[in-house]
């Protein structure tokens, strides 16, 4: 992981300082900016990472393990921007006010060049004003193997993707005790002498019991974080700031991933994480009531929307505590696979996720393999305790006054008003937010009528 900057022009050295600035916690021992003809580059690293800066002073990557990556190139047209298919590693642009292209790694940083910050979209590269795709994910052609061959095959695949995550560094590894975590946690677990595994809820919340099974199962060190319920609304401001977001759900479970990372930031460089496996194998309840025809597109629009949500969430709750977060799901070699899988070995007698449990049969305890979906929020305990806490600081007369942001956007539910307060405070009111991801199928609260 790095944090990557630029701006299309020479001679802008103290610019791109001032970006790299605002997110030295991405690479806080090595920090470099160069100047070539078309383009004034800069990265902050850590010292366990490559130099991001390529050798000729034309390129500054962020690049990692898996086929993640985000890139900026100068080429005779101006710079190229490009980002991996999935859209792990984040990159955002925009326009200085002299018109030249600047981009960064995260907003924050990035609005310290302008005010104009769009999202570069997953497999997507931009170059001379146009943008193009230059990968999609597809679940075409269907595989057509017999189902132990898929599973197997599944496995295998998911086991070299880890592999490729864990390489020569020292690893850990996020546990939330449900199948995702913890499947990543068992292929991992030979790989090293020593796994660190990191595990956040509150007291008697079932991610914490259920990572403990898993720990205790596989051997590896774990770390359990308690939190107090009075240190949800006080996380809030850091975990806004640094999630770049205020949409209700990613904030709810951003902040278990946060606390955890913080602890992890102690005992290891890099973790792993067990994103994208709901996505690639239906592991969301409204899921099993989809018409079986459907599910194959509904995987792969949710899919491509993790790039700007979910993944951002990993992301920033890893960089800001100095992490690189790897997710051997999203490896291409993975995901590619397994959304070529069919709709009927996903969800099969009302089970999510089938054929992933098929897939790591004896990997894990039977309790732990069958584990029915629970999200983050939910099986770290935090449950409706923030929602409670905005209906205790949110008037309905505020909901009512507040509901439609100056964009445009319309808030969700008091809770997000109540994120969204904090997240101005960082970004402004007037700025457009068409960059930011929100969460798809959220549930909406109209304001309640005037009395």
């Amino acid at each position: 992981m790095a944090g990557i900057a630029g701006i299309a022009a020479r001679g802008r050295t103290v610019q791109v300082n001032a970006v790299l600035a605002k997110m030295v916690h991405r690479g806080r021992e090595m920090s470099e900016v160069i100047e070539s003809e078309q383009a004034t580059f800069g990265a902050v690293w850590s010292g366990t990472c490559e130099r991001p800066l390529s050798a000729d002073g034309k390129e500054v990557r962020d690049e990692r393990p898996n086929g993640h990556f985000a890139r900026s190139r100068a080429t005779p047209s101006g710079l190229r921007l490009s980002r991996d298919p999935i859209g792990v590693a984040p990159l955002y642009y925009g326009h200085t006010a002299e018109g030249e292209l600047c981009f960064a790694s995260e907003v924050t940083a990035l609005l310290e060049a302008t005010d104009d910050v769009n999202v570069l979209p997953a497999g997507c590269s931009l170059e001379a004003g146009r943008l193009a795709t230059d990968f999609s994910l597809s679940a075409e052609p269907r595989l057509t193997d017999p189902e132990p061959v898929i599973a197997a095959e599944l496995r295998r695949r998911i086991s070299a993707a880890v592999a490729r995550a864990v390489g020569n560094r020292d690893t850990g590894a996020w546990l939330s005790g449900g199948l995702d975590s913890s499947a990543i946690v068992a292929l991992a677990r030979p790989l090293v002498s020593e796994l660190h595994t990191f595990a956040a809820g509150l007291a008697g919340a079932p991610d914490l019991e259920y990572a403990r099974e898993v720990a205790g199962f596989v051997g590896s060190r774990h770390h359990e974080v308690v939190i107090r319920p009075e240190e949800l609304p006080a996380a809030l401001p850091e975990v806004i700031h640094h999630l770049e977001s205020f949409d209700a759900l990613l904030v709810r479970s951003s902040i278990a991933n946060y606390l955890a990372g913080k602890v992890a930031a102690q005992s290891v460089s890099a973790v792993l994480s067990g994103e994208g496996g709901d996505e690639l194998f239906a592991g969301y309840e409204y899921l099993k009531s989809l018409d079986q025809s459907l599910l194959a597109d509904e995987l792969l629009d949710i899919t491509r929307r993790l790039h700007n949500t979910a993944l951002q969430r990993v992301d920033r709750c890893s960089a800001s505590h100095g992490l690189v977060a790897h997710v051997p799901f999203l490896d291409l070699e993975v995901a590619g696979y397994a959304l070529r899988i069919g709709p009927e070995l996903k969800v099969k007698d009302g089970v999510e996720k089938w054929i992933l449990r098929r897939a790591l049969a004896g990997a894990l305890p039977d309790r732990v393999l069958n584990r029915p979906k629970a999200k983050f929020w939910q099986g770290a305990g935090i449950g409706e305790l923030l929602a409670e806490h905005a209906e205790r600081h949110v008037s309905d007369a505020d909901f009512r006054d507040e509901v439609t942001l100056p964009d445009g956007t319309t808030l969700n539910s008091k809770e997000e008003l109540l994120y969204y307060r904090v997240f101005r405070e960082h970004f402004g009111r007037s700025a457009g937010l068409a960059w930011m991801g929100r969460t798809k199928g959220a549930p909406r609260t109209a304001p309640a009528d005037r009395q």
